[in-house]
C-alpha cells in the first residue's frame, strides 16, 4: 500500500483523472469495454494503451516504468504478455514526446485494433476519453482517487482546443461551451486515447499525457495529449523493423528518465503492488 500511495502522488503530477460535469449524474458517464474495445490496462489502478495492431499497443511513455519483457497486462478480451518496450528517445517527462509502443509476444486476435488518425486537422474535433482513473466533478475536483475507484470505467467528451507540433490540448469547459458529457482525463487514465468512432472503426488522435494549466482538476483546467499524427513516421518506423529500432536508437527499451517522484529503488516494490496478479488476470 505504501508504494501505491507513492504511485498516486506521482501520477497526480501528470493530470487530473476523469472529472465530470457537476450537473450530470455520474452513472451517465459509466462506460463498458465495448465503448472502446482496443483499450489495454497496465496496472490495477490505471494507466492505459490502445491496441493498434494485433501485436502492438500505443501509450504514453511515462506509463511504462513497470513494463518489461514478460510483464502481463489486461486487454478487454483477456491478458497479453509484453515482448519488448519501445520508448521515444526524445521523451522528456512533463515536456514532450510522451509516447511509447508496447510490442506483444503473441498477437491478439479477439480484439479489433483501433486505427491511428493521421490527418492534421484535429483542432475543433469532438472526441471521447476513457479510463479507470479517479473521479470528481468540475466544481469539487477529484474526490475519489484512481486506487479507490477500483477499476470503474468511465468515458467523457471533449473538443480539441489546439493541435500544434507534438501535442493536442483540451480544456474543461462549463455551461454553454460544454459538450453534453464534458470531462477531462489523466492520472490513472494516463496513456489512454482521445478517440472517435466512425462506422465500425475507432480512431485514436492522442494519448493522455499531463496536466497543462488552469485550476487543477476543475473547470477551465487544461490537459495535454501526445499528438499521434505528428509521430506517424516514428510509429511506422518502429513497427516496420523493431529489432533495428532498438539497435539504431530510434527507440529505447526502457525509460531514460523516470516520472517525477519515482526513484529506481522504488520500482521493485511499487511494481509488485500495482501489476496485475494471475488471479486478477483470470477474472477478466
Amino acid at each position: 500500500m505504501k508504494y501505491i500511495l507513492i504511485f498516486l502522488v506521482f501520477v497526480s503530477y501528470y493530470a487530473n483523472a476523469i472529472v465530470i460535469r457537476h450537473d450530470i449524474e455520474d452513472k451517465q458517464y459509466l462506460a463498458k469495454p465495448s465503448d472502446f474495445p482496443a483499450l489495454a490496462t497496465f496496472y490495477i489502478d490505471g494507466a492505459h494503451g490502445s491496441l493498434i495492431k494485433p501485436n502492438w499497443i500505443i501509450t504514453a511513455a511515462h506509463t511504462t516504468f513497470c513494463l518489461k519483457p514478460g510483464t502481463k497486462i489486461k486487454t478487454t478480451k483477456g491478458s497479453a504478455i509484453v515482448k519488448r518496450l519501445h520508448v521515444h528517445p526524445k521523451h522528456t517527462p512533463g515536456v514532450s514526446h510522451d509516447i511509447a509502443l508496447v510490442e506483444l509476444s503473441e498477437p491478439i486476435h479477439k480484439v479489433s485494433p483501433a486505427k491511428l488518425y493521421q490527418k492534421t486537422n484535429e483542432a475543433g474535433r469532438d472526441i471521447w476519453f476513457i479510463g479507470i482513473g479517479g473521479t470528481g466533478n468540475g466544481i469539487t475536483g477529484i474526490t475519489v482517487d484512481n486506487y479507490d475507484n477500483k477499476g470503474v470505467l468511465r468515458k467523457a467528451q471533449n473538443r480539441v482546443e489546439q493541435a500544434k507540433g507534438p501535442i493536442l490540448t483540451f480544456k474543461f469547459d462549463k455551461g454553454e461551451k460544454a459538450l453534453p458529457f464534458e470531462g477531462i482525463s489523466g492520472g490513472g487514465d494516463s496513456g489512454g486515447p482521445a478517440y472517435f468512432k466512425q462506422g465500425n472503426d475507432y480512431f485514436v488522435l492522442g494519448l493522455s499525457s499531463r496536466y497543462g494549466g488552469g485550476p487543477s482538476e476543475k473547470y477551465n483546467s487544461v490537459e495535454v495529449y501526445t499528438r499521434v499524427s505528428y509521430f506517424m513516421p516514428w510509429i511506422n518506423g518502429v513497427m516496420t523493423d523493431p529489432e533495428h529500432s532498438i539497435k539504431s536508437g530510434k527507440s529505447l527499451d526502457k525509460l531514460k528518465h523516470l516520472p517525477g517522484g519515482l526513484k529506481p529503488s522504488d520500482l521493485p516494490s511499487l511494481c509488485e503492488d500495482i501489476l496485475f496478479s494471475e488471479k486478477e488476470l483470470l477474472a477478466i
